[in-house]
């Protein structure tokens, strides 16, 4: 999934995107709030992980901006503030959730996690793609309880059609939601990738839970392997 992170921090910003990488996340990193608002706008995001104390543009004012403008990517605010009435007030501007200074990277990886799979109407961390268990913490898909062994890139574009059940995923979906703008991409790597991942996942009778649907891009099989 692709994160936007905007924090001015930067021993901080630079530890948070290492973490986020690290789970599996593509990361945008903005320095600034007008640079965030940038950055946001164009609505490629699974998640914005949000400081507040941010130049240029405060991260509570960034925030309802996107919501006045009808972008409604779930929000993680980072802030130093404290008290029952400040954290209502950030709430009602259009956060999802929050996380006070100082907190543990794993902690706030779980919960980028869960909001995720909350705005995919998901709530388990497990995901079903027809026979195949996609365990999102572990970063696994087994079906029938024996581990499928895939790259990370191939995880991620298998997690990332699960969260879109039915739904058609073209290539140029999938590269934004997989890479940041730092990676110089070409559309034949999904392609690629997309050829070993349905190979690995070919069911005993023959069929891979992935459906090609030619010049439109990809998705989960309705049923599953049939």
């Amino acid at each position: 999934m692709r994160v936007l992170l905007v924090e001015d921090e930067v021993r901080l910003a630079e530890n948070l995107t290492s973490g986020l990488r690290e789970a599996g996340f593509a990361v945008d990193h903005a320095a600034n709030g007008l640079d965030g608002s940038h950055y946001a706008e164009q609505d490629l995001y699974d998640l914005i992980v949000l400081d507040l104390m941010l130049p240029g543009r405060d991260g509570k004012t960034l925030l309802r901006l996107l919501r006045q403008k009808g972008i409604h990517t779930p929000v993680l605010v980072l802030t130093a503030q404290e008290g029952k009435t400040w954290i209502i007030d950030l709430l009602n501007a259009g956060a999802d959730d929050y996380l006070a200074k100082p907190f543990d990277l794993g902690e706030l990886i779980a919960r980028s996690k869960a909001l995720i799979r909350r705005s995919a109407g998901v709530s388990s961390p497990e995901l079903r793609a027809g026979d195949l268990t996609i365990d999102t913490v572990q970063r696994t898909v087994t079906r029938n309880g024996q581990v499928i062994d895939l790259s990370p890139t191939e995880y991620r574009i298998l997690e990332c059609l699960a969260h879109r059940p039915k739904i058609v995923v073209s290539k140029k979906e999938l590269l934004e939601h997989l890479y940041d703008y730092d990676w110089e991409h070409h559309s034949n790597v999904i392609e690629a990738h997309m050829s070993n991942l349905r190979r690995k996942l070919i069911s005993p009778t023959g069929e891979s839970i992935i459906e090609t649907l030619r010049h439109r891009g990809y998705r989960i099989r309705s049923g599953g392997s049939k």
